[in-house]
């Protein structure tokens, strides 16, 4: 049985601090990424102090309008006493590591981060190794194109980008009201964490499972060799557990989790059978599979999409043609630094 959902506006991002649970709100923070509108922060009230999960995009609005929210619920940004962030993107994470400059909050992230933090370097550009993958899927002219964008604004007084603690799976973050359990969820980044209320039937789930759209596989700084693999087997994760609410990174907080993962799960098989037929129809490479195929609502050609989202979308079809082969339903060789895929039998 899933906790009820307390009414929200329909708009999600309208601004303001919106109850979700007893003792739990919700906080957009506006994004300069116009795609994904706002970020949902959620603040969970605890006599100890603060707990924020997710903490948004590192900038001086962003910050006024968390510190304004806060406000609104006889708070501080001084009463936050720890950031609690899903994974280490920036519309997550770069917040937390610029307060905590300022006010010494304590950030916490899930451990299988740590390679993509450790990698982190301002003079290398933000989609370093989605230029050679992309290569490796035969879109070269589109590496070129985002190797061409890539210009790294060197800031010398941005803060560590490493956490104070690590988020360990099967860890119980015990608050005095309540505890959240962690599970890691990899796939949209090797690191990613959800933070489940069992008594409040209620998760925290980032970017794992949002509402509207189907989050982008390993797009990180280190990204692991089968991302997708590792995004469903998440998937079936949460899925095995008791029905919750969900509270997702991105969108409107939803009744059941459930429902959504069965949605996620079809929409991926959906996508298997689709890129396995365009394997068949003699289409070799990522490339010329995603080519193929529609994308957004819209059905958009991957040719009417701008180029990071062209990106997306090569990797997309690059990680479910490896699921493919794991199946045995295609076989891969490399041929010149570009892998080509073949139906099986």
């Amino acid at each position: 049985m899933t906790a009820s959902v307390v009414e929200q506006p329909t708009d999600w991002t309208e601004p303001g601090v919106h109850p979700v649970a007893p003792g739990v709100h919700r906080i957009p923070l506006e994004l300069p990424i116009p795609s994904l509108h706002s970020v949902n922060a959620y603040v969970i009230e605890d006599p100890d102090g603060l707990v924020v999960v997710d903490s948004g995009f590192a900038l001086p609005d962003t910050a006024e309008r968390l510190k304004s929210a806060l406000r609104t619920l006889g708070h501080g940004l001084d009463d936050v006493a720890q950031f609690l962030v899903t994974h280490a993107h920036w519309d997550h994470y770069s917040q937390a590591l610029v307060l905590r400059e300022e006010f010494g909050t304590r950030v916490r992230i899930g451990r299988g981060e740590r390679p993509s933090i450790e990698a982190f370097d301002l003079n290398r550009g933000p989609h370093f190794r989605q230029i050679g993958l992309l290569r490796r899927c035969g879109a070269d002219a589109l590496a070129d194109e985002i190797a061409g964008q890539e210009r790294p604004e060197r800031d010398t007084d941005f803060p560590s980008v490493v956490p104070d603690a690590w988020l360990d799976d099967g860890e119980r973050i015990a608050l005095t009201g309540r505890g959240l359990d962690v599970f890691a969820t990899p796939g949209h980044t090797r690191g990613h964490i959800v933070l489940r209320d069992a008594a409040a039937g209620l998760l925290f789930a980032g970017d794992h499972i949002l509402p509207h759209i189907s989050p982008s596989i390993g797009l990180e700084g280190e990204p692991e060799p089968k991302p997708l693999r590792s995004y469903l087997d998440s998937l079936r994760l949460v899925r095995d557990m008791p029905d919750t609410v969900l509270l997702p990174a991105h969108g409107s907080v939803t009744p059941s989790t459930h429902a959504r993962i069965d949605e996620l799960l079809e929409h991926h098989a959906q996508r298997l059978d689709a890129a396995a037929e365009q394997v068949r129809a003699g289409h070799a490479t990522a490339f010329e599979v995603a080519s193929a195929i529609p994308w957004t609502r819209r059905r958009k050609s991957l040719s009417e999409l701008d180029s990071f989202s062209g990106m997306l979308a090569v990797l997309e079809i690059d990680a479910h043609l490896d699921v493919l082969v794991d199946q045995g339903v295609l076989d891969v060789h490399e041929e010149g630094g570009v892998r080509r895929y073949a139906a099986r039998g």
